[in-house]
């Protein structure tokens, strides 16, 4: 996880006491490879220096389109209509990047899984995404008034009528998995390993105890949050899509190092590019103090982003026999730390 000289003592202490994540494994080198630009990945064995490329862009694109497909139509409009939609107000923004459904998919098709057995989770991913993001932008919450380039769910439809969107989601997206999954590609024993995957994420020692923290304003805290609200959605997905695919335990462990770091990437490096190019105020200002960059400072946050995106791909090594088919995760750590291309699409 991130460098000890991150973290304060008493934070170090209460992950000790919780065991809320797991303790980082010793002996394992960093992935000796250098990852070219953004747009692309490159992956060789250490007696070739043929680089392979990966366009992320084109392959994360082409799957954003049959997502959306098929959350239009796991979400038609029933009775209650104005619940509905809410929902769908908030799961089909136009803005919306797809990446939980996107790296499941991904990590699906990594251990020879075939998408259509992903599908149906990759879009219970994003209900619940959606569903944790209608909350979080509540007044009670985050008090945000936009979401992926357009007004929050609640100033649209008020408070009500978001809390209940939000809470419908959630169940919908287990129901989903369970409805939609070709019995013939995914044993129901591992339905149930993936429901129980993303019940753990999003529940009381997974993004709502990163929310809780975050109410609290500790600042000591704040690496506890940022894995929390933004490491456990992308882990989840990642090893969701391992599950679909067969992947063994130690795999799906691997997974989690590398989904939990990109994750907290991805947001760090937000934080950055944010800090460079907004004028302050007294909000934004209240936002950053739950940041590292708030609380760091910019330079230690860009510290904190390399960590992560060793990390990332020092998990990725314990991959390497998949070859080629490892492209798209090691462009996920690029795009999460370098933003080379634009998906069209809010955060």
């Amino acid at each position: 996880m991130l460098s000890a000289g991150i973290y304060s003592s008493s934070h170090m202490l209460m992950y000790q006491n919780h065991q809320l994540l797991p303790k980082p494994k010793a002996g394992r080198p960093i992935f000796p490879r250098t990852i070219s630009a953004i747009r692309c990945s490159a992956v060789a064995s250490s007696s070739s220096t043929v680089a392979t490329q990966f366009d992320l862009k084109t392959y994360w694109t082409g799957l954003i389109e049959e997502i959306n497909q098929k959350l239009d139509e796991a979400i038609p409009v029933k009775y209650p209509h104005q619940i509905y939609e809410a929902m769908r107000y908030s799961v089909l923004a136009k803005g919306a990047k797809r990446a939980p459904p996107v790296m499941c998919v991904a990590t699906c098709e990594l251990f020879g899984g075939n998408r259509l057995a992903a599908f149906p989770t990759a879009c219970a991913l994003e209900m619940v995404h959606a569903a944790s993001l209608i909350h979080d932008d509540l007044p009670c919450m985050d008090d945000d008034p936009s979401r992926r380039g357009q007004p929050s769910n609640h100033t649209v439809f008020g408070v009500d009528m978001a809390i209940l969107a939000g809470d419908a989601l959630f169940p919908l997206g287990f129901r989903h998995i369970v409805s939609h999954t070709p019995t013939d590609l995914v044993p129901e024993t591992r339905l149930l390993q993936v429901i129980a995957e993303i019940a753990r994420s999003v529940g009381s020692t997974g993004m709502a105890a990163g929310q809780f923290l975050d109410l609290e304003g500790e600042p000591n805290a704040v690496d506890f949050v940022q894995e929390k609200k933004y490491g456990e959605m992308a882990e989840s997905s990642a090893v969701c899509g391992g599950l679909l695919g067969g992947a063994s335990d130690e795999e799906l462990q691997l997974l989690r190092e590398f989904g939990r770091a990109v994750g907290v990437l991805y947001q760090v490096r937000s934080d950055v590019l944010k800090a460079k190019i907004e004028t302050r105020d007294k909000d934004e200002d209240k936002r950053r103090s739950k940041s590292y960059v708030g609380v760091y400072g910019v330079e230690k946050a860009m510290e904190v982003a390399e960590h992560l995106k060793a990390e990332a791909k020092k998990a990725l090594e314990g991959l390497e026999k998949y070859g080629e088919k490892l492209l798209p995760l090691y462009s996920f750590v690029d795009y999460a730390d370098d933003r080379g291309f634009s998906l069209d699409a809010g955060i």
